[in-house]
């Protein structure tokens, strides 16, 4: 996409609850927890418990690829108490029978934003990076700490912060905090921010900036843990001003739909995981 003039380059990833507006903006990833307990896991290290729920997440990770969902996403920026700009847009996701992710725009109307513009980089985050999933593939990438257990909402979880150990070219990274079920090993809550972020070092440079953002997920069909619904309310201090960003995504209408492909585990198909051949 193009700058929109006055020249502000926003990487917009994540989301936004809209909330009455205040002077300071700030996600609050401790929602719904109760306090932290340092405590040592029981009956398990904490490497097993890494290396069990990133194999987890490569299951999720292939499952999600059997679901069709509705994706709702809004981007706001605003001044004061004023929301001056906005971009939405709503998507049916499926999938064509070789596994490609297919989008079909049912909902868009005119983009207001002014004082940032949507980029390219934007709609690969909200495709490809939301939510965060850590799998066995991925670990080597990370340095990966046990920080404690936490009660989530209603769910007893393992607490880990969470940073890339390199940043190569080109590459994006999740650093900040996930909650790991400590019954089903699958994060079902990420809070923090993709990085690095690209501040301007001269005059005219663009300048690439993410908010902090919190995810949530939700148990589908018993055993998975799909994303449902992430949000931001950040300020971006860009080089010409900040600017306040309120974003939100919802995950709707998670949807079995026929297919060959069978959902594996070490080695094994998971029970109530092979679906139905697509009809023909």
């Amino acid at each position: 996409m193009n700058l929109r003039k006055p020249a502000i380059w926003v990487l917009f990833l994540f989301l936004g609850l809209c909330l009455p507006a205040a002077s300071w903006a700030d996600t609050n990833c401790e929602e719904g927890n109760s306090p932290l307990n340092p405590a040592q896991p029981n009956g398990m290290t904490v490497q097993e418990i890494i290396q069990k729920f990133a194999a987890r997440e490569a299951v999720f990770k292939q499952a999600r690829n059997n679901y069709t969902y509705t994706q709702d996403i809004t981007v706001q920026t605003l001044e004061g108490n004023t929301v001056d700009g906005e971009w939405r847009q709503i998507w049916d996701i499926t999938y064509d029978d070789k596994g490609g992710r297919i989008e079909n725009v049912t909902f868009a109307p005119m983009d207001s934003l002014r004082r940032v513009s949507m980029t390219r980089e934007d709609f690969d985050d909200i495709r490809n990076r939301l939510p965060f999933v850590l799998t066995t593939e991925d670990l080597p990438l990370y340095d990966v700490l046990y920080v404690g257990q936490q009660h989530v909402d209603e769910i007893e979880t393992y607490v880990f912060d969470m940073a890339p150990k390199r940043a190569e070219k080109g590459q994006r990274y999740f650093q900040g905090r996930i909650w790991v079920d400590n019954h089903d090993f699958q994060i079902v809550k990420t809070c923090g921010r993709n990085v690095p972020d690209l501040h301007a070092k001269k005059k005219n440079d663009q300048e690439n900036l993410t908010p902090k953002f919190v995810t949530y997920r939700e148990q589908i069909d018993g055993q998975y843990w799909f994303p449902t619904y992430t949000r931001a309310d950040d300020d971006l201090h860009f080089k010409n001003g900040d600017v306040h960003i309120r974003e939100t995504i919802k995950y709707l209408n998670y949807k079995r739909f026929g297919s060959r492909t069978r959902i594996i585990y070490k080695g094994e198909v998971l029970p109530n995981a092979t679906p139905t051949p697509t009809p023909k």
